[in-house]
């Protein structure tokens, strides 16, 4: 059995992707996909925390809606995100992992209330614990969420599933011509003002010496090699 370099992470899911080549919504098939992934990864014996966000579902409602305030669309998201979270918990199950949803803000019907020392605990019995409605506060990403919560249950690191496979001086989607970093310094992800994740968890991350990995999630076994430490993607530490 190949030995991890990590024995805890923290997953970040994108809610866009789980559309698929859908316009909004959940693809099922993603979801399946997503789910042997992170089985790959706990039949290691790797504890796995996991923040996804809920972009594909309000994207749907803002593009036919108009009017709505700053902390009225902000709430709005933090449902999505746990409508995504009740979907990636059923797939999850589907391949056999005991799975606990933790919500900040009260769901008592549908997920635990977010304490701290019982999401440690759910992780320690090797459940994977899936982090619903973000800080549970407007004006914060779910990029800020999830460096909270992997400070919070001592992750090793957070790795961040895109659907490129690292991160680029440009859009590589837009530009042939983008090259890619294979490691970058929480310093120079700031200075360089590139999108790894917003200004809050970046800050959050170097305060408190937190990996970022960001990689493609897309690609078959990409989850499972990085936690073996295979090179994958672009590493974000404090020195390069």
């Amino acid at each position: 059995m190949p030995k991890p370099v990590y024995s805890r992470i923290l997953l970040k899911l994108s809610g866009e992707a789980l559309m698929g080549k859908k316009h909004f919504g959940i693809d099922p098939l993603v979801l399946k996909e997503y789910a042997v992934e992170v089985k790959a990864v706990t039949d290691l014996g790797v504890q796995v925390g996991i923040v996804i966000g809920g972009g594909n579902i309000f994207r749907g409602v803002e593009n036919s809606s108009t009017g709505i305030d700053k902390v009225t669309g902000d709430h709005m998201g933090m449902l999505a995100t746990l409508i995504n979270a009740m979907a990636l918990q059923s797939a999850l199950e589907g391949e056999e992992m005991v799975t606990r949803l933790m919500s900040a803000i009260r769901m008592d019907v549908i997920a635990e209330p977010f304490i701290r020392r019982r999401a440690i605990r759910h992780l320690e019995k090797n459940r994977v614990v899936i982090f619903g409605a973000g800080t549970g506060n407007p004006y914060f990403t779910t990029d800020t969420a999830a460096a909270l919560r992997a400070v919070e249950i001592e992750a090793d690191v957070i790795m961040k599933g895109t659907r490129v496979d690292g991160v680029y001086n440009a859009d590589p989607e837009k530009d042939a011509n983008a090259s890619k970093f294979d490691r970058l310094s929480y310093h120079e992800v700031i200075e360089k003002d590139l999108k790894v994740m917003d200004m809050t968890a970046i800050t959050l991350c170097k305060e408190n010496k937190l990996p970022i990995l960001v990689f493609n999630m897309n690609t078959p076994g990409n989850l499972r090699r990085s936690v073996l430490g295979e090179p994958v993607g672009t590493t974000v530490t404090e020195t390069v």
